[in-house]
């Protein structure tokens, strides 16, 4: 007989879906490396270096030849100290209004002056509100950048950190370590007194959970009033129709696998939510009989392969929309607001969410979706369902009391 106390932690932090799991984010997560270089144009406003070309047909005949154009004065160049926490030192431009933040030779973020928020992130308060006014003068500091405005002469200083990280175009991937069956020599795992001790502690362990996607929790009391405070540790318990904080055994008490003896492969839980829960833990409080180990399998790793080996059937699961539902118990059907396919991808094409549970899959239509024959879904389901099921992808473990893991 088994029997576990189970909470689900809400909100729902956006970016990881692992482990044949739905999405969560760590409540702290360790800093960006910001080891930056700056280039740094002079957003001061210069005179036209010439003057505009006359209007066709403009010169009377008496006229005498226009002189040549004559080329652009070189850009103004002004030293730039160095700077401790930067690779190389910034330059200033003369009359380009952008900023560009370097880091390498070869990778560079620029944002145009109009994209950027300077004037009103100032730390002094101070809100340059027209916004035709340009700035007077750009200077590279030692602590950032110096920007004098135009209407008031106002100085405001912005962090070469503070540059590093908003010039950005778009968000630094996420740190994923992908694993297999080999995780079992060293899960990620984290001490209960140390979670318990600080937020440091929390934020090692959803660190983890971000990174593996799942961490053990050891030396935890072996009570339910103990890692109900362990939840909390994270964010606020989710109430579903499960309950929030809840134990369950083998009783059949709601009508759903998770309360049988049966042996259920390797799944997503709440697919037929419209935001399914983002983070789970599960404590065996105590077990009298034999087997109930449990699975896990890194489903953005399985994804990869999949993505890899068969691009047409990760098309196809990631565009296919898919009639998630729970109806075990007489007169409850749970569905999502909008049915949802098996991944749901980010900006780059990778998985930014999972969803997969054979028992909470409805009929699919035969007319699955555009351009997507009714089996050509189903053989797309198959190789997915064989790389999930690889014994090379799949980590067995025997939970204990005492050593709650959280998914």
């Amino acid at each position: 007989m088994l029997h576990y106390e189970q909470a689900r932690c809400q909100p729902r932090f956006p970016g990881y879906a692992t482990t044949l799991r739905d999405s969560a984010y760590p409540a702290s997560a360790p800093p960006r490396a910001t080891q930056h270089a700056q280039k740094l144009s002079n957003h001061a406003a210069h005179p036209l270096s010439r003057a505009p070309p006359p209007l066709r047909n403009s010169p009377s005949p008496s006229s005498p030849p226009a002189a040549p154009p004559q080329p652009p004065p070189a850009r103004p160049r002004f030293p730039v100290p160095q700077l401790p926490r930067y690779a190389t030192p910034g330059a200033a431009a003369s009359h380009r209004r952008t900023a560009a933040v370097r880091r390498g030779e070869r990778d560079t973020d620029e944002m145009a002056e109009r994209s950027l928020p300077l004037r009103r992130v100032c730390e002094s308060g101070y809100v340059a509100e027209n916004k035709d006014k340009t700035p007077k003068n750009v200077a590279s500091k030692e602590d950032g950048l110096e920007v004098t405005w135009q209407e008031t002469g106002h100085k405001s200083l912005y962090p070469w950190e503070w540059l590093a990280t908003n010039i950005q175009k778009k968000e630094a991937p996420p740190k994923y370590s992908f694993w297999g069956a080999e995780i079992a020599k060293s899960p990620p795992a984290v001490h209960y007194d140390e979670i318990m001790a600080s937020d440091a502690g929390v934020g090692k362990w959803t660190a983890k959970i971000r990174e593996h996607g799942f961490c053990f929790v050891d030396g935890t009391p072996v009570s339910p009033e103990k890692t109900e405070e362990l939840l909390n540790r994270i964010a606020f318990i989710r109430e579903t129709h499960y309950g929030a904080f809840y134990d369950f055994t083998s009783d059949l008490t709601m009508k759903d696998t998770a309360y049988t003896t049966l042996a259920l492969p390797a799944h997503t839980d709440t697919t037929y939510f419209t935001d399914p829960a983002g983070l789970q833990l599960f404590h065996l409080l105590s077990h009298d009989g034999t087997g109930g180990a449990s699975l896990l399998v890194d489903g953005f790793a399985c994804a990869a392969q999949l993505r890899s080996s068969h691009p047409e059937a990760y098309d196809i699961l990631s565009r296919v929309p898919v009639p998630w539902h729970a109806s075990g118990n007489e007169g409850v059907v749970i569905t999502p607001a909008a049915w949802v396919p098996v991944f749901t991808l980010d900006a780059e094409g990778g998985v930014r969410q999972l969803r997969w549970n054979n028992d909470d899959r409805a009929s699919m239509p035969v007319e699955v979706a555009e351009g997507v024959a009714y089996e050509e879904w189903f053989e797309a389901a198959r190789v997915w369902n064989s790389i999930i099921t690889d014994k090379k992808n799949e980590y067995w473990e025997q939970l204990v009391p005492g050593r709650p893991v959280s998914e």
